[in-house]
């Protein structure tokens, strides 16, 4: 199995920032130290053209180029920095390389299952940051993911995006609301998300391709 990681490239931030960055290395270590069949490898960075398979061009050249506004970096919770261009294009270059392995593989057989160390950036938007997420690495890999299986084996990938985070997937299902090839599902705790009006309960909702769950706090 194939586990991709961007832990090199660390955010300049600055003291008392709230962002436990070391965390991803700490993963990387353990996991080298207790899984030693793993091959555990470096992300590539994602081109700007993988990346507006999911995101608008504008966004992207706001990000690489320097020019995000001070509200566009706050809502992100990251100063803008090129350690900050190079590791989200890291990250989404480690869930493309995931995915691939798990699809295609070396050899165009794919291994089934992969890993990315440090994914996840669920709420980025196709035209903004949020959340400490500045692309959605998901999104991207789904879209190219996609490209390539029609490219090597003429036929449409379907994708279905289980997110278990505690936060809802919101940009994820964003991207995706109008397509039908994607299928996101977000379990996400009930607290941390404002409950409608009158609600004070976890509940469900459906709307087209997308499923969002609030769950109490404790459910396992």
């Amino acid at each position: 199995m194939q586990a991709f990681h961007a832990d090199p490239f660390v955010l300049p931030l600055p003291p008392g920032h709230s962002f436990p960055m070391g965390k991803y290395r700490l993963l990387r270590e353990a996991v080298q130290a207790h899984l030693p069949g793993l091959q555990v490898m470096a992300a590539e960075p994602a081109s700007d053209g993988v990346l507006a398979l999911a995101h608008d061009p504008a966004w992207i050249t706001a990000v690489a180029e320097g020019t995000t506004s001070a509200a566009q970096q706050r809502e992100i919770g990251f100063p803008w920095s090129p350690a900050m261009v190079e590791r989200a294009r890291r990250s989404v270059g480690a869930t493309i390389g995931a995915a691939r392995a798990a699809l295609f593989g070396a050899a165009g057989v794919g291994e089934g299952v992969a890993a990315n160390l440090a994914g996840g950036t669920h709420h980025a938007d196709a035209h903004k940051g949020s959340g400490y997420c500045v692309f959605n690495d998901v999104a991207v890999a789904a879209r190219l993911m996609q490209a390539e299986m029609h490219r090597h084996r003429r036929r449409l990938l379907r994708v279905w995006v289980i997110d278990l985070d505690v936060h809802q997937g919101n940009g994820t299902a964003a991207i995706f609301r109008d397509d039908p090839t994607v299928f996101t599902l977000s379990l996400h705790g009930a607290e941390e998300l404002p409950l409608p009006q009158g609600s004070q309960r976890p509940r469900c909702r459906t709307a087209r391709r997308l499923r969002r769950c609030r769950l109490p706090a404790g459910a396992g």
